[in-house]
């Protein structure tokens, strides 16, 4: 079970239904509520209506035989005196019970208590007063003497309603009413209480539907909400279950040529599947890059380990024709080419430049070209010179090595290096009066163990790694490094460096 729920549509499944409950909870309570609340108000209407009617006639000194409302159906009214001594009632009452007013008469300072509120019995059995089975102060609700300071005058009515909840027996049928209190002081009784009270069938009916209602529909809404939430996460994360399934059998086949499918929307998860192809293009490249690196590497360090091995067979079987000088030359071969991979493997693992250092790429031209006779230097001025950089002295100084080399292997006569200051970057180029280099083989002449046709020779030296290493240093330094032609047709490699 919770394997099952911990899949990513199973909580959101859960999720939905239960957000969706809560509010249908809430939203249900606050309809039940505003119901029951509008239904009592228009009981607490009727209700009044029929006191205040009652109170009015008694207020005219209408006799109690001649009353209207005493034969209302859907209403009961009771009429009791100030000693709780019932004075009229509708016909066929048999007995009110609860029908306290919530509030107080008007001359009362409190409220009394509910146990204690007027009209909790009545009925027409001679002797009976209301009150003798609910509460000791009767259907009057505890009313004090008629010298009370805010009881009405002789044929008035009193201003304020007392509304309370009861149930009263009519003719044997038993039902809850809400029940209004008004006072009014007759001219013959003094003061007397008519209660009068509206039916809440109405309002528990519609209560009672309304709750049925909820209770089937809620339930059922819920499930559409689940299912259509299941099936529409469904539907959403099958791409993302069928690029989980491709880059599983990519890892087991380790077929790195294969992608994952693409959906055709615009979408979180097409920007993942684009992204995750991407990622793959980049480790294939990775990969294949290492594996021809390898293969180059083990192929250039055949030639002179067998060579030397070659001459120094021959130098034990015969001493005199030992060529040392050509074994050195193998053998110092061999060192840089041990040197150029470790630097490349270093740089492949993410070496970069020391953080907090600076180089200055005129000074480090100056010190490069010393011993190159045919190397010039040129420094152009600026209002602060050219600047200096961030980075590796060592690494900076092996790139302008590089270029110097390879300046040199291709030149007819003279190499110039140019160091100037241009839009916030330091600008060094290497300039040759050679040949320079075909457009068609500007790019690939930066990639590892690429020598062009007239560079192949074993005597002009290197393994194609000079320019490799010249551009990834350059590139980790925040910088680029390009090659065009000379306004004479020699090639112009040019460094650019941020400056600091």
């Amino acid at each position: 079970m919770s394997r099952r729920f911990g899949s990513v549509r199973a909580r959101a499944t859960l999720g939905a239904t239960f957000v969706v409950a809560v509010a249908l909870l809430a939203a249900g309570t606050a309809l039940l509520l505003s119901l029951r609340s509008s239904l009592t108000g228009q009981a607490d209407g009727q209700a009044e209506r029929s006191a205040r009617t009652v109170a009015a006639q008694l207020a005219l000194g209408t006799p109690y035989d001649k009353l209207s409302s005493l034969d209302d159906d859907e209403r009961v009214v009771q009429v009791v005196d100030a000693n709780g001594g019932q004075v009229a009632a509708t016909e066929d009452l048999e007995r009110i019970s609860g029908a306290g007013p919530s509030v107080p008469r008007a001359q009362e300072d409190t409220v009394d208590d509910p146990s204690e509120e007027p009209g909790q019995e009545a009925g027409e059995e001679a002797g009976e007063k209301p009150g003798e089975d609910g509460g000791e102060e009767g259907a009057s609700g505890g009313l004090g003497d008629d010298s009370a300071e805010d009881s009405p005058e002789p044929g008035e009515i009193g201003d304020e309603t007392r509304f309370g909840d009861g149930s009263a027996t009519v003719d044997g049928d038993t039902a809850d009413y809400r029940f209004a209190a008004v006072d009014v002081r007759d001219p013959k009784k003094g003061l007397l209480t008519v209660y009068a009270g509206a039916s809440l069938a109405a309002e528990q009916s519609a209560v009672r539907t309304a709750l049925t209602v909820m209770l089937i529909g809620f339930p059922l809404l819920l499930a559409v909400v689940a299912g259509v939430t299941w099936l529409v996460t469904r539907r959403a994360l099958r791409p993302v279950e069928d690029i989980r399934r491709e880059m599983a059998a990519i890892t087991a086949a380790a077929e790195l040529t294969r992608r994952v499918p693409e959906p055709d929307t615009h979408d979180e998860v097409a920007r993942l599947a684009r992204t995750t192809n991407e990622t793959l293009a980049a480790l294939e490249t990775s990969v294949e890059r290492q594996r021809r690196f390898v293969a180059d590497a083990s192929h250039e360090l055949r030639s002179p380990i067998a060579s030397l091995r070659t001459q120094l067979e021959v130098g034990v079987a015969h001493p005199g024709l030992l060529d040392v000088p050509g074994a050195v030359e193998d053998t110092v071969r061999l060192q840089r080419l041990a040197a150029d991979l470790l630097l490349l493997a270093r740089l492949d693992a993410g070496e970069g430049p020391v953080a907090g250092a600076r180089v200055d790429p005129a000074e480090l031209a100056r010190e490069e070209a010393a011993g190159r006779p045919e190397v010039t230097v040129v420094v152009e001025p600026g209002e602060t010179g050219p600047g200096e950089v961030a980075g590796s002295r060592g690494q900076l100084g092996r790139v302008l090595a590089n270029l110097l080399d390879n300046a040199h292997r291709h030149a007819r006569s003279a190499v110039t290096v140019t160091v100037r200051g241009a839009d916030g970057q330091v600008v060094v180029e290497v300039a040759d009066d050679g040949d320079g280099v075909p457009e068609a083989d500007r790019e690939r002449i930066f990639e590892r163990f690429v020598r062009l046709d007239d560079a192949r020779g074993r005597d002009d030296g290197g393994a194609g790694l000079g320019l490799a290493i010249a551009r990834d240093v350059a590139v980790r330094h925040g910088g680029t490094l390009t090659v065009r032609r000379t306004p004479t047709g020699g090639a112009l490699f040019e460094l650019r460096l941020p400056t600091v």
